[in-house]
């Protein structure tokens, strides 16, 4: 047979795709109506995108930063796994804020019902109008920082070499985070 013992398949032989997966960060944050219940739709918006959290870390209380109202945000991050690219998972992002009532103004830092910031997608790096990853203000962020160090202080930046965690301590801002007591770190999605 013409192929066969050559790296093809033999004739009648199963061809399985290989997916590879690539591990990302988001993060969650609300500020208006049912917080809590909020970061919950958000979860459950990405476990119905293929996009399931495979570990997340506590609930955080966040002073706003910049923001033009005086409600703290309810924060955390999630780790996922996709074989989706950066635009896709942005997307898939996208339709999980619209369909929890987000509605994107002109207004910097306005109140928000949720709002998912994908911070890194494996080592991707992503410089467009609709997308940059990683994501430029994680860094210097400390509502975000903090939740990440719970599920992966080592993770590096890779402009300064810096962890999360050396990245956290080294932090200059001055805006009050706080875990939420009984909101401990999980490993899956289920329920706040």
């Amino acid at each position: 047979m013409a192929g066969a013992g050559r790296g093809y398949p033999a004739p009648g032989a199963t061809i399985t795709r290989v997916v590879r997966e690539t591990v990302g960060y988001v993060a969650l944050g609300s500020n208006v109506g049912d917080r809590r219940a909020n970061l919950a739709l958000g979860l459950a918006g990405m476990v119905e995108r293929s996009l399931a959290p495979t570990r997340r870390s506590s609930i955080w209380a966040s002073e706003p930063v910049g923001a033009s109202t005086p409600e703290w945000f309810l924060n955390m991050v999630v780790q996922i796994r996709s074989s989706k690219s950066a635009l896709e998972v942005l997307d898939g992002l996208l339709d999980i804020e619209r369909a929890a009532g987000r509605i994107r103004t002109a207004v910097r830092n306005a109140p928000r019902t949720l709002d998912l910031d994908l911070l890194t997608l494996g080592d991707a790096t992503v410089a467009s109008e609709r997308l940059t990853l990683p994501h430029p203000r994680m860094w210097q962020r400390r509502f975000v920082l903090a939740p990440l160090a719970e599920i992966d202080p080592d993770l590096v930046n890779p402009g300064t070499g810096k962890t999360v965690l050396q990245s956290l301590r080294e932090l200059g801002d001055t805006f009050e985070v706080r875990r939420l007591p009984g909101a401990v770190a999980a490993p899956d999605s289920g329920p706040l």
